[in-house]
């Protein structure tokens, strides 16, 4: 073993925060975690009682059977989008619609906390994406920077551009035909 690596003197939680840093990452991690905790308060305020002193408020409802659906099913989405991210966007989608339902249904959505974890845990699913794993090409929208080859070809403020190709540009089908004709008729 030599002094440089340190792979067997790393402590077990150091490797064990990278591992979940490296699973972290490759999933709608928030998504799934704001949807589980949305999921909760809809599932369990229709069951919970309140005690203020000697008296006991008790939250249940005739739809009490529906919102504990509702709240399991947030939570299963929620782990659905930690464990099998490739249907992300249908599990952000019903998340989404689950959490609009749960506001008649669920004691105004488990008194707005669960419908906002809901809808944000949804709404991250939907807008998340896996990263690149080359990194080699450019974000679309985003240009490289330009380098002096490149500024040579701009053209001066008030200047037209002007094509530095070899021949007058005409349709790629006339050019195609013109090529498989055998170079009888000019493509223009």
């Amino acid at each position: 073993m030599s002094p440089e690596s340190t792979g067997q003197n790393e402590h077990y939680l150091t490797v064990y925060r990278r591992g979940f840093r490296t699973w972290r990452g490759n999933r709608p991690f928030w998504a799934g975690l704001f949807t589980i905790l949305g999921g909760l308060p809809i599932a369990y305020f229709p069951y919970a009682n309140m005690h203020l002193g000697n008296m006991t408020i008790a939250m249940s409802t005739t739809a009490g059977a529906g919102s504990l659906i509702i709240g399991v099913l947030l939570v299963t989405l929620g782990l659905t989008m930690w464990f099998h991210h490739i249907v992300r966007v249908f599990a952000g989608v019903a998340a989404i619609l689950l959490a609009l339902i749960s506001i008649p249904v669920a004691n105004i959505g488990g008194f707005i906390v669960g419908f906002l974890f809901s809808l944000l845990g949804g709404a991250l699913s939907i807008s998340w994406a896996p990263a690149d794993v080359n990194g080699a090409e450019e974000p679309e929208g985003r240009q490289a920077p330009l380098t002096r080859d490149d500024t040579q070809r701009i053209p001066e403020q008030g200047q037209e551009p002007h094509d530095t190709a070899e021949g007058p540009r005409g349709p790629m089908l006339f050019k195609a035909a013109a090529e498989a004709d055998g170079g009888r008729h000019r493509a223009g």
